[in-house]
């Protein structure tokens, strides 16, 4: 979508999260996998990570950000719940419906698949439906249980990732206002499809970690760069760099090739890892919890993942209180 001075279009009206209750450490990691905090952090900048208990699954994470997102923006309901996962509950059906459900919702609902990249796509599909006219309201959902598909003797992808939920909450307004989407875009590249991938015959999520890292910093870099553009932003102008947190170097190179200096460059990654779809609205919560985001600050959004696949926003923050909640 492209920014002009007043269009219609959707604003964020409220923010919320889920965080498993259980921390395991590096350290915790180490008695089991051929490493120690220093490597791990050293190369990732993860220090911990949240994992949920026997039992707990995508939808129950994304029930509860969901909850908090409308209870954020003083709401009950919606017209539309959008979750983007790669861990859903089921193959068959989607998880969205019954997410919706469980939340007192008789909307549209449906679960959309761009592995890391799935907020902002999910964002972007949301915001295009509103502009259209095709919902008032929407609930948009990143969730992921990593930890289910993820084969705890890989220390390649082990010591990564993290279970979570974010969600927020979008409606109908104008560009004009507090909240506003300026400008998404989206792009692909099937030919890389096997640098992070379940296989056929596996289980377990595999990733090409080195091939990934220089794919993902010059992706996310080209793409934040033409979303700022069209949304008529210098790049010294954005208050706030909020990129998908998959390892803490790939977010400081990206960052500085922008120019943007390291105080603006969101990250919680050392506390939460890599939680996929979830790492956005994450790390925007936690932002907006220790007041380094407020009402009006230009915030540029980029993410990279599987398939392969990239998007980023251009968002001016509506200074939503994020409802921040745990589970076991």
């Amino acid at each position: 979508m492209t920014a002009s001075n007043d269009r219609v279009g959707a604003v964020v009206t409220g923010l919320g999260t889920c965080l498993p209750e259980t921390v395991v450490t590096n350290d915790e990691l180490s008695r089991d996998l051929d490493t120690d905090h220093a490597w791990i952090h050293s190369r990732t900048g993860i220090e911990r990570r949240r994992r949920v208990s026997a039992g707990t699954t995508t939808g129950d994470l994304a029930v509860t950000a969901g909850a908090a997102a409308l209870k954020s923006a003083g709401r009950n309901d919606c017209d539309l719940v959008l979750l983007a996962t790669t861990t859903p509950d089921r193959r068959c059906p989607a998880t969205a419906p019954r997410v919706a459900s469980r939340l007192g919702l008789r909307a549209a609902a449906f679960d959309l698949s761009a592995v890391c990249s799935g907020f902002v796509y999910g964002l972007t599909v949301a915001d295009a439906m509103i502009t259209a006219g095709t919902c008032e309201r929407a609930l948009v959902i990143g969730a992921d249980v990593y930890s289910s598909i993820v084969d705890p003797g890989d220390r390649g992808t082990a010591v990564v990732f993290g279970d979570g939920a974010g969600a927020v909450l979008l409606e109908r307004g104008r560009t004009g206002d507090p909240g506003a989407v300026l400008h998404t875009e989206l792009g692909s590249d099937g030919t890389g499809d096997d640098l992070i991938t379940i296989p056929p015959d596996g289980d377990h999520l595999t990733m090409r970690g080195s091939d990934v890292y220089a794919r993902a910093v010059t992706t996310m870099t080209e793409s934040a760069r033409s979303v700022a553009a069209h949304a008529g932003w210098a790049l010294a102008d954005v208050d706030a760099f909020v990129g998908h947190q998959a390892n803490l170097r790939i977010l400081t190179s990206v960052a500085k090739r922008l120019g943007l200096p390291r105080e603006r460059v969101v990250s919680n990654i050392a506390d939460v890892a890599n939680t996929a779809a979830a790492s956005i609205p994450l790390a925007l919560a936690d932002a907006a919890a220790e007041g380094r985001v407020g009402s009006g600050d230009r915030l540029l959004l980029t993410a990279f993942g599987g398939g392969l696949t990239w998007g980023s926003a251009a968002v001016v923050w509506s200074g939503a209180e994020p409802v921040q909640d745990q589970r076991s």
